[in-house]
């Protein structure tokens, strides 16, 4: 028996039965809708650009000599952040290790927040913008915390209190510097450096543990120097990845942070706060040799 052609018309599947019943104005087409508005958005800003550059000079130095490295010698201002962070921690876990489990948390966000309700909006959630300014204050104001304890900018506010006046002379009698014994809490560098670690912790053999020779490469012997680990690596990696989840945890338990996409929120907030404070301070506050220029005036340089 040959189907109506009411029957024939009448889509055989839920899902674009109710597809069809959607009204046209509840769609957004990629042309001309999302493109268009691109289009616009690329004009304008190439004109703004091309306005900044007939008004504004930009700072041209002399011709570069490669027989002179300038200083401080810098990273172009998208790797400052990078470049910050290599002052603090291992060159490989600053420069490859954290960008690379950075961009895999950044992609894996979609997949951990999953749900459908409020897709599509921004700051969606009741309390979306309170956790956003919190984000954004405890990853700015602890990102600067972290860099100026381990410049020691702490030791030189302690010797500016102590003597009641800027610029502290320690050749000066009766200097009230900063205690030797506690020497070990100038920052990081002081747990490695003022520590007395027995010998045998700064060369522990490994061994053969990477087997380049099994793709005909020399044989490489490791050594384990544990203070060099505990500085360059162990305390930031804890840092880093402690600091965002006892946040998560304490904004969970007052009852601020109630579902996946609130937590999101608060993450993402800090992470670009993080982001923008390292680039800042890489750009403007890192001065001859990189050093922290901002409160050098608080005591004498060491």
């Amino acid at each position: 028996m040959a189907a109506t052609p009411q029957a024939q018309a009448q889509p055989s599947s839920a899902a674009v039965r109710g597809r069809s019943r959607r009204a046209r104005e509840e769609e957004l087409l990629v042309w001309p809708d999302l493109v268009f508005i691109e289009f616009i958005s690329a004009v304008l800003f190439t004109i703004l650009m091309v306005i900044l550059a007939v008004m504004v000079d930009s700072i041209l130095l002399d011709r570069a000599n490669p027989a002179i490295t300038p200083n401080p010698s810098k990273a172009p201002w998208y790797f400052l952040n990078l470049q910050e962070l290599l002052l603090h921690m291992h060159p490989a876990l600053a420069g490859v290790v954290v960008p690379t489990v950075a961009l895999i948390a950044l992609g894996a966000i979609p997949y951990f927040d999953n749900s459908h309700e409020g897709q599509g909006e921004w700051l969606s959630t009741p309390n979306a913008w309170k956790l956003t300014w919190i984000g954004t204050a405890v990853g700015s104001i602890g990102t600067l915390l972290l860099i100026f304890y381990d410049e020691a900018k702490h030791v030189q506010v302690y010797e500016w209190i102590a003597n009641g006046e800027l610029n502290a002379d320690s050749s000066e009698p009766g200097f009230n510097a900063w205690p030797s014994q506690l020497d070990f809490l100038r920052g990081l560098r002081g747990l490695q450096n003022e520590i007395a670690w027995p010998a045998w912790t700064l060369d522990v053999p490994l061994g053969n543990i990477l087997r380049t020779d099994l793709l005909g490469f020399p044989a490489i012997e490791l050594d384990w120097n544990i203070p060099a680990f505990l500085v360059e690596q162990f305390i930031p990696v804890n840092t880093m990845v402690g600091l965002p989840l006892l946040l998560s945890f304490v904004i969970h338990k007052m009852g601020i942070a109630k579902t996946k996409r609130d937590h999101m929120i608060l993450q993402f907030s800090g992470f670009i706060a993080v982001f923008l404070t390292l680039t800042i301070v890489g750009t403007f506050f890192r001065g001859e040799g990189l050093v922290l220029y901002p409160f050098t005036i608080f005591a004498h340089e060491y």
